[in-house]
């Protein structure tokens, strides 16, 4: 009886292990379920200044691709995580972060997104500490729902914001060129 259940506890052991992925000090799911809709990870990247692990970023698809136009041109779910892994990603540096890539994103023709923008910033406006998890999901059909340590923030409409949220990481010059990289599965 002790050898079944030694072999159980392996065999569950080895399938959650196995349901994961380590990214420096960053732990990534292989899968995530958006609604009715199952993502797989596509690929992750670690941001880093100088050696230090900053975040770990994931892109999730339903059908893997290296295509980062292809990827912002879909009007799928598809979902980003960002894991926090260092005490140095604050507030108000994700608040500066995100305002200097949505500028990037769309050559500093902000205008029609403005009001959007500063809805997810607010979606910032509590402290960001260590080991939070960011999601920012892109429901078809519904919008751009962000999550914070599995919380859901809030949802902002339209497919040509979440073409611009996306390009900050996928974009041409993207926020991280390790974090894009591996997001598309190229490193």
């Amino acid at each position: 009886m002790r050898r079944i259940f030694l072999v159980l506890v392996a065999l569950i052991s080895l399938t959650t292990a196995t349901a994961q992925i380590r990214i420096g000090k960053a732990i990534l799911p292989y899968e995530e379920n958006r609604g009715d809709v199952n993502l797989k990870l596509n690929g992750a990247g670690m941001r880093q200044l100088l050696w230090i692990d900053l975040y770990a970023g994931g892109l999730y698809l339903q059908n893997r691709s290296k295509d980062p136009k292809a990827i912002l041109d879909a009007d799928e779910t598809m979902s980003i995580k960002l894991n926090i892994v260092s005490k140095f990603i604050t507030q108000q540096k994700m608040i500066n972060a995100v305002r200097e890539g949505f500028q990037k994103a769309t050559f500093g023709n902000t205008a029609a997104l403005d009001e959007r923008i500063q809805e997810f910033i607010g979606f910032f406006s509590e402290p960001i500490v260590k080991n939070d998890i960011f999601d920012i999901a892109y429901i078809k059909d519904e919008g751009v729902k962000v999550y914070k340590n599995d919380k859901e923030l809030g949802i902002i409409k339209g497919r040509d914001f979440k073409y611009a949220l996306f390009k900050i990481w996928l974009g041409e010059e993207p926020a991280s060129e390790s974090v894009k990289e591996g997001m598309l599965g190229l490193q």
